[in-house]
């Protein structure tokens, strides 16, 4: 089992900018893509950011480009998502997690390791 923590979620104003940070721990694995996700009320979950194992490839929501960075520090086994530019329609309960994954590659769907999510909200 793996387990993930994120922290630095919090109530901002629209403009502003946050990091989040998400610290992995438990069972090793040789290559893990790790990703961002997030749900607001009343919405499904979506895919918002992920990042390969190498950190060589990156992906992003449309809605987030240009304003969100994901990366990592495997030697700290940590991802994190800095958000700039934040928006009212970026409030949402961040979640963290975990692709295994047998090459250095990246894809939306099939994580398999979750964190319990941060809230953030952003104010207009």
């Amino acid at each position: 089992q793996m387990q993930l923590v994120e922290s630095g979620g919090g109530l901002v104003q629209a403009g502003d900018s946050l990091r989040l940070s998400c610290a992995a721990s438990g069972r090793a694995f040789s290559r893990y893509a790790m990703g961002w996700f997030r749900q607001a009320p009343g919405k499904e979950r979506e895919f918002v950011a992920g990042v390969s194992w190498s950190g060589g490839i990156t992906d992003y929501a449309d809605s987030v480009k240009g304003r969100f960075t994901i990366s990592r520090d495997n030697a700290k086994n940590t991802v994190y998502l800095q958000m700039n530019s934040l928006k009212p329609e970026d409030t949402a309960v961040y979640y963290c997690a975990v692709q295994i994954t047998s090459i250095d590659s990246l894809t939306r769907r099939g994580y398999d390791y979750w964190g319990q999510g941060t809230q953030v909200t952003v104010s207009s």
